[in-house]
């Protein structure tokens, strides 16, 4: 488990305590950009088929990361995902052991695929 000088500092990725500038930057990008970008990548079901037949999605380390990467669920943070509405629904899916597990299915990927794909053309 975390210490609460972590897990307060997990709590919001956009605060700081001073400028922009005094964020630590990891390889030319702020801890929050890099979250971004991954949290978004999580809507391609064949990327959460690698992670999972890479075991990723059993290390409970990871697990937690998972859970950490909820705080995209608040509206302050949703309105940076670019599709929101898969990156989520994969966000809700992947706190399931029993998606991690089922996700290796290739069928399972193919439904979700299909689905994302679908979901993206659904006149609005």
């Amino acid at each position: 488990m975390a210490d609460s000088a972590a897990t307060q500092s997990m709590a919001d990725p956009l605060s700081s305590t001073g400028t922009q500038s005094s964020r630590p930057i990891y390889g030319g990008f702020t801890r929050f950009e890099l979250e971004l970008e991954f949290v978004q990548s999580l809507a391609n079901p064949y990327y959460l088929n690698h992670l999972a037949s890479h075991k990723f999605l059993q290390d409970p380390t990871f697990v937690e990361y998972l859970k950490y990467l909820q705080y995209f669920t608040q509206a302050e943070y949703t309105r940076y995902l670019s599709y929101p509405a898969t990156t989520l629904k994969a966000l809700e899916l992947l706190q399931q052991d029993k998606f991690r597990q089922d996700i290796l299915s290739p069928d399972m990927v193919a439904r979700l695929a299909e689905e994302t794909l679908l979901s993206s053309i659904k006149p609005r």
